[in-house]
């Protein structure tokens, strides 16, 4: 082969090297990089998967790394409104047990949702724990808006007055309340109380910058909220209580006291009273 030869193929070769580099885009993250979790969880949260979403994140969150600050925040509110949709489908059928004729597998979904919901609230509590770490007087909410309405699930009314539900509407209502209660939550990091309009304007481009004080009311109220679930007529651990409501009041310590401060912190005197009865 002549030189003139040799030198065409090695420019061929090197064109189509380059050619295959190009269409094959940015190489993905590495297996088990903190940016390969903050990538899973991005993409099964937008498939609507919340709990896949959480494990991702606290993969991400098991070491101090760059996608920290914007891993936690999110990871408390999916926590925050996975544990509320539980407790909520949880009260329901508390209330259901009394009307209906299947008491024991109405007693077994409060005790599994109340279970399931103490279990995702001690982990926020420790999460809350590490959000010293998130420097600043603001926090960024880095994920999109999430799905769902507002709305009170329509099979919780069936539940309520005690009517049992197919397997199907027992899936979708529970589903529906975990939706429900992770858009709520998201409303109330944002600083927009059950204004999914205002909230689903601000998340429009997949983040959302807060103040530090809107955040931690946000977090004060959920702490606070979860503390009641180990109530004695609920889970009856009052130690767990004491601890959670320890923490939604130091959360407060300091921040401006704005109505909803003032409302909640009438909320948690009320409940302690109750408690010491």
């Amino acid at each position: 082969m002549t030189a003139k030869r040799i030198a065409l193929v090695l420019a061929l070769v090197s064109g189509i090297v380059t050619l295959l580099s190009c269409s094959l885009g940015p190489s993905a993250p590495t297996m088990g990089s903190p940016a390969f979790y903050w990538q899973g969880a991005r993409e099964v949260y937008k498939a609507g998967d919340y709990m896949k979403t959480l494990q991702n994140l606290d993969n991400l969150l098991a070491t101090d790394n760059e996608f920290t600050p914007r891993a936690l925040p999110w990871a408390l509110v999916l926590k925050s409104g996975i544990a509320e949709g539980y407790i909520n489908t949880a009260d329901n059928y508390a209330i259901g047990v009394h009307t209906t004729r299947d008491p024991s597998a109405f007693r077994r979904q409060v005790s599994d949702n109340r279970n399931a919901a103490s279990q995702l609230a001690l982990q926020f509590a420790e999460d809350f724990g590490k959000l010293d770490k998130v420097k600043g007087d603001t926090i960024t909410l880095e994920f999109a808006y999430p799905k769902g309405n507002a709305a009170p699930v329509a099979q919780f009314t069936k539940v309520a007055t005690g009517i049992v539900l197919t397997p199907t509407e027992t899936e979708t209502a529970q589903q529906r309340a975990v939706e429900r209660g992770v858009l709520l939550a998201t409303c109330r990091a944002a600083g927009a109380t059950n204004d999914t309009a205002k909230t689903e304007d601000m998340l429009k481009t997949g983040v959302a910058t807060v103040p530090r004080a809107t955040f931690m009311t946000a977090m004060a109220y959920s702490l606070f909220h979860f503390s009641q679930l180990y109530a004695k007529d609920k889970l009856d651990e009052p130690q767990k209580m004491d601890a959670l409501m320890d923490r939604a009041q130091a959360a407060l310590t300091g921040l401006p006291e704005t109505k909803d401060i003032k409302d909640l912190k009438a909320d948690m005197q009320a409940a302690i009273k109750k408690a010491k009865k």
